[in-house]
């Protein structure tokens, strides 16, 4: 089988006031650290979006800034592609896709129509195997 490579673009982690842009992110079993997700749902540790999201939303005249979608990791690959238990590596980090993201109605906040546009791409969940370190730098593997 061959490994695909993919470009992360940026990480987030999310706050109660929002999303925050991060150089590098902390995951260990129970999620992410210092994201307010963390130790709540571990099949859904990590929520993992594609640039097409956002490019979904700009080709309707919504622009919103990366990491308005919830995401931890944004990445440049669509995400439709990836298949649960499919197994993610990040350097030493191994994350497995557990299920497609639902929409939130929240994400009307953006604009009311993106709950909708965004129904079957917002992006997948996936818990984490082996824990480390992902920096903004690092590429994924499908394994």
């Amino acid at each position: 089988m061959k490994t695909t490579h993919i470009n992360i673009i940026s990480l987030h982690i999310s706050t109660q006031n929002g999303s925050i842009k991060k150089d590098n992110i902390t995951i260990d079993m129970l999620g992410i650290e210092g994201d307010k997700f963390y130790d709540k749902t571990t099949n859904r540790a990590v929520l993992i979006t594609s640039t097409k999201a956002y490019d979904i939303m700009k080709q309707n005249g919504i622009v919103a800034s990366f990491g308005s979608l919830g995401e931890n990791i944004l990445i440049d690959f669509d995400t439709n592609n990836l298949k649960e238990k499919d197994i993610l590596t990040i350097d030493e980090v191994e994350l497995q896709i557990t299920q497609n993201c639902t929409i939130c109605e929240h994400l009307s906040c953006i604009d009311k129509s993106v709950p909708k546009l965004l129904k079957h791409d917002r992006g997948i969940f996936a818990k984490v195997l082996k824990g480390g370190i992902i920096k903004s730098s690092s590429n994924m593997k499908i394994l």
